[in-house]
């Protein structure tokens, strides 16, 4: 099975999206049947070979070398690409009568042949990728905590305002946003904590590699920031792909108890070694122990020759 894996190649999920935006160039000759579907299947394959071609891009990293782990400009674009094809599938089961693989796609294809013209260039370091990847993954948490909160706040008034009109207290001197606008401004909080969650999590575990060799998934901070992005993960289905009849206050209970798991995440990394000089120095050293029996069996050839000698 992985040696099947490791015949996947760019070509792999550049022709598959293509198929789907053939597919989707189709809906000018008219109507169809099963084109849907196929669009649906082809951007399946589509991710799952891209998502493979970069965890073993990622596995097969050079060991005992200063190269970073995806820390190329190759690298990088893949991912970008990656990312506008996740966001151009879910946008598609939620509205596929609509044509935004017009747009979406050529930016992912365009976006994977960049990355093959970027290739040849060298590979950033492991301390540089340490630093690119820690910056995303400081700056798209706080992004997500703030969409967390912002959304809390939203919720918060949402239910205020709907006890509000069903008391008729709504019309008084004090008032707030009307029911649609709160949740309106839910759902987008909710969506971008969502994403930026999601990039912070990728950015941690990518940067834990470059560091460490490995993720400490005991750790609480990790553990509750991964255990947040499944909740809000969750949430945000429920908030897509039900009825606006059947989610009302349903996603704003939900997205009120985001905060809890925010809280959670925050007092492991405040309390804990999260990211800490202790914790680095810990790590460093069981990492360390490996590579210093690579040196002892470097060195000890050239001793035998010598005492032969």
């Amino acid at each position: 099975m992985l040696a099947t894996l490791r015949e996947i190649s760019v070509t792999c999920f550049f022709a598959s999206y293509l198929i789907v935006l053939v597919l989707e160039l189709l809906r000018l000759l008219g109507r169809i049947p099963g084109r849907g579907l196929a669009v649906i299947v082809m951007m399946a394959i589509g991710l799952f070979t891209h998502v493979c071609y970069l965890a073993l891009q990622a596995a097969e990293s050079p060991v005992g070398k200063d190269v970073g782990l995806l820390a190329t400009w190759s690298d990088w674009s893949y991912l970008l690409a990656l990312g506008l094809a996740v966001c151009f599938l879910v946008l598609y089961l939620r509205r596929p009568d609509t044509i935004i693989s017009f747009f979406f796609l050529p930016a992912v294809l365009a976006t994977i042949w960049l990355g093959v013209i970027l290739r040849h260039q060298d590979p950033f370091s492991r301390s540089e990728a340490v630093g690119v990847w820690g910056t995303v993954h400081g700056l798209a948490m706080l992004v997500g905590a703030g969409a967390v909160l912002f959304g809390f706040l939203a919720g918060v008034m949402y239910l205020v305002q709907s006890s509000r009109l069903k008391h008729k207290k709504a019309g008084s001197a004090l008032r707030l946003p009307t029911l649609e606008t709160l949740g309106r401004m839910n759902r987008k909080c909710l969506i971008i904590s969502t994403i930026a969650v999601a990039i912070g999590v990728l950015a941690g575990i990518v940067m834990n590699l470059n560091r460490f060799g490995h993720v400490g998934w005991t750790d609480g901070g990790v553990l509750f920031s991964t255990l947040l992005f499944l909740w809000l993960l969750g949430t945000t289905g429920l908030e897509f792909f039900y009825e606006p009849a059947s989610r009302g206050r349903k996603a704003v209970y939900l997205t009120l108890a985001s905060l809890g798991f925010l809280v959670l995440a925050m007092a492991s990394v405040l309390t804990g070694s999260h990211g800490s000089e202790k914790e680095q120095a810990a790590q460093t050293e069981t990492s360390t122990s490996t590579p210093s029996l690579i040196e002892t069996d470097s060195v000890s050839p050239p001793s035998s020759v010598e005492s032969q000698s």
